[in-house]
This record gives C-alpha cells, sequence and structure tokens, in this order.
C-alpha cells in the first residue's frame, strides 16, 4: 500500500510526530503546505497531521491546505488523521485540528481510518476530534503525555496496517 503522510508543524512537536509515523509505515512525507490533489492521488492510505493552536485552531501551514483537501476526490483512498495538542493549557479545544481535518477530509468520498481511539487515559475537558466518546485520529500530548506518545504511535500505526 502506498502511503504519505503530510503535516503541519511550528514548533517541531508534530513534525517528529510525522516522521516517526511515515517511518513505521515506510511512507512518504511532506509538508502539508505542498498538499494538492493530484499528488494525493498517487497514494492508497494519506495520512493527514496538525498541531492544535490558539484556542483551537489549524497550524498555519493548514490555512489554504484545507480548502484544497475538503475539494479533492479521494473515493477509493483511506485517509487517517493525527495531531497534537496541550490537554492542560487548552482543556476544551484540546486536538480539535484534527477533529476539523477528518470533517475536511469527509467529504472526499474517501474512507476514513485509525479512529475510534479511546478517550480513556487522557485528561481534558473538550475535543472537536472526539466523536461518540472517541477520537476520530490519534490524539497526543508533546507538552504533559510526552513519554505515551512512541507506545500511542505504535500502537495506532497497526490499526492502519
Amino acid at each position: 500500500m502506498k502511503t504519505v503522510v503530510y503535516f503541519g508543524s511550528t514548533t517541531g512537536d508534530c513534525e517528529r510526530i510525522a516522521k516517526s509515523i511515515a517511518s513505521k509505515l515506510n511512507a512518504d512525507i511532506h509538508n502539508v503546505s505542498e498538499l494538492s490533489d493530484a499528488d494525493m492521488q498517487a497514494y492508497d492510505l494519506i495520512v493527514l497531521g496538525s498541531s492544535t493552536w490558539g484556542y483551537g485552531d489549524l497550524q498555519d501551514d493548514w490555512e489554504g491546505a484545507i480548502s484544497t483537501l475538503s475539494s479533492a476526490n479521494l473515493a477509493g483512498k483511506k485517509v487517517a488523521v493525527f495531531g497534537c495538542g496541550d490537554s492542560a493549557s487548552y482543556s476544551d479545544t484540546y486536538c480539535n485540528a484534527i477533529g476539523l481535518i477528518y470533517d475536511a477530509a469527509s467529504t472526499t468520498g474517501a474512507t476514513m481510518v485509525g479512529g475510534g481511539l479511546s478517550t480513556d487515559s487522557y485528561e481534558f475537558s473538550d475535543s472537536a476530534a472526539v466523536r461518540d466518546n472517541a477520537f476520530v485520529g490519534l490524539a497526543l500530548d508533546e507538552v504533559n503525555q510526552p513519554e505515551l506518545t512512541d507506545s500511542r504511535i505504535d500502537a495506532w500505526v497497526k490499526t492502519l496496517l
């Protein structure tokens, strides 16, 4: 399965996470500022990631990319989402970017994968990335729970394979 990881990162945390995921999936990796419908057509699995900024916003590189994503035709493709946030300082918008990307990708005809992850080991009050009491993708907290990142990535990647 030909796989690509697109990420948006400002401080480098989401980029490090994207590189780890890409390595485990033997995937190509690109900054989301390079996202195009034509390029996504070359892949079977498209993994999309962003850190969450401010009060639940997408990372800056996603500003133009989110409209590119939502207007793409990804029928027959699998799409997974991941991201990082700060569950203590932004407990009420924790990893909202994952939910925003999920919503955009859901309109493309793609099959969404990698969701349904339990929120049990997380401490936050609200998130746009939660549907039916589960995360729609991989949520990570490099600020408050960095020691859980590697094991969470490993478990999530297994669900994608």
